[in-house]
């Protein structure tokens, strides 16, 4: 069997859906399915090495909505070779050119939205809002009403995105997903990432590792730790990701007129051995998002035996609060606030040694991929036996 996921790009620095494609390319394949990737990624761009499997790049698209009518021709011509596609993230013409890819074809067709129906950003960005109703009605709805399924990572975003676009005639399941698991202590030492920032050295770390970004509660998390910063003088609170530069300048001006800029460490962008390490360096890892679908980092960190601190607007704070792995807050400086004072006043090291390994737990109980991975191979052999009878 095989499968053709399509989406618009592979650039790790594009969040989540990148990393998402390749986990599950990786842990598709023991269960008898291979995969290849087509994006509209430029032909010339760096090599996409941690991808176990063929990558086609057809782009770049143009405009917005990366209009490209080479991928149109690439799927129509290739679709006789996979058993189905699989088209991650919407919004964009990729799922537009992947329902146009198998018109005419019995291929099985389907949707990963990865969180982008969520009617956060219906309330959040309303006139955004309107241009999205515009092209759902245009464009959109062909590739819902023709897909086999609609598939969601957990019960959680596929009861939000019942609200905004969904109706009963749309196929709707729970996939579920997951990462793979991490590297252990031995292979990754936490001292790489203190070498690598010696003001971490001896601190109570709180790590926020994510995409620096509006929705992603930034202001409030700088604010919550000013709040509870002098309860102890060893906090030390760890910015990382990539940022868009004038974000960027603006919370570092937060910080600095709360008068705690030499208690944050801003890290840029981390990858590989030393993402790991500083996962394992951090007391607790801190997502204050105001939208988050899945948060592959959250389970990283849980992957690596670090506690959480998440807001309800993490789609997989169920999970994690009922097998406690972390705990849950309000998108809210307060409760944000609160939760790092408990933090900071209520854990011992020998409760806080405890929860890392209740953190693992929550891990291995809810977010492996393998568990993903076999639910969608299991998904495409159906439909792919009933499109051939």
């Amino acid at each position: 069997m095989r499968v053709l996921h399509i989406l618009p790009s592979l650039d790790p620095r594009m969040g989540g859906v990148a990393e998402a494609v390749v986990q599950l390319v990786r842990h598709m394949t023991p269960f008898g399915c291979a995969s290849e990737v087509v994006t509209l990624d430029a032909p010339d761009g760096p090599a996409f090495e941690r991808v176990d499997a063929p990558v086609h790049r057809v782009g770049p698209g143009r405009g917005f909505y990366g209009l490209s009518m080479p991928l149109v021709r690439w799927l129509r011509a290739n679709r006789a070779r996979f058993d189905a596609f699989v088209v991650h993230g919407i919004w964009q013409f990729h799922s537009v050119a992947a329902w146009s890819g198998v018109i005419g074809s019995r291929t099985p067709l389907f949707v990963f939205p990865h969180g982008m129906l969520d009617p956060w950003f219906q309330h959040t960005y309303p006139k955004k809002h309107l241009k999205k109703r515009i092209y759902w009605a245009l464009l959109e709805r062909w590739v819902f009403n023709r897909a086999e399924r609609v598939l969601f990572t957990c019960e959680t975003e596929l009861e939000l995105a019942r609200r905004p676009f969904l109706t009963a005639r749309h196929r709707l399941a729970v996939n579920g997903f997951g990462i793979d698991s991490v590297p252990d202590g031995g292979d990754v030492p936490a001292e790489t990432f203190r070498n690598a920032f010696p003001e971490v050295r001896n601190k109570r770390v709180l790590l926020f590792l994510s995409r620096i970004h509006e929705k992603k509660g930034c202001d409030l998390l700088i604010d919550a730790f000013a709040d509870i910063a002098a309860l102890d003088s060893e906090l030390c609170l760890v910015i990382a990701g990539p940022a868009e530069p004038a974000l960027l300048e603006r919370l570092k001006g937060v910080a600095t007129a709360r008068g705690i800029a030499r208690r944050i460490v801003w890290t840029g962008m981390l990858a590989g051995e030393i993402k790991w390490s500083a996962l394992r360096t951090a007391e607790v890892f801190v997502l204050p998002s105001h939208q988050e679908n899945f948060g592959i980092a959250v389970v990283e960190a849980l992957a690596s035996r670090t506690p959480v601190i998440i807001t309800n607007k993490v789609n997989i704070w169920r999970e994690i609060e009922a097998s406690g792995g972390g705990w849950v807050c309000d998108d809210t400086r307060d409760s944000v606030a609160d939760a790092l004072r408990r933090w900071a006043r209520e854990t011992t090291a020998a409760s806080r040694e405890a929860m890392r390994d209740t953190a693992l737990a929550c891990y291995e109980r809810h977010f492996r991929i393998e568990t993903a991975a076999r639910q969608l191979v299991g998904s495409v052999n159906l439909a792919s036996a009933s499109s051939k009878r």
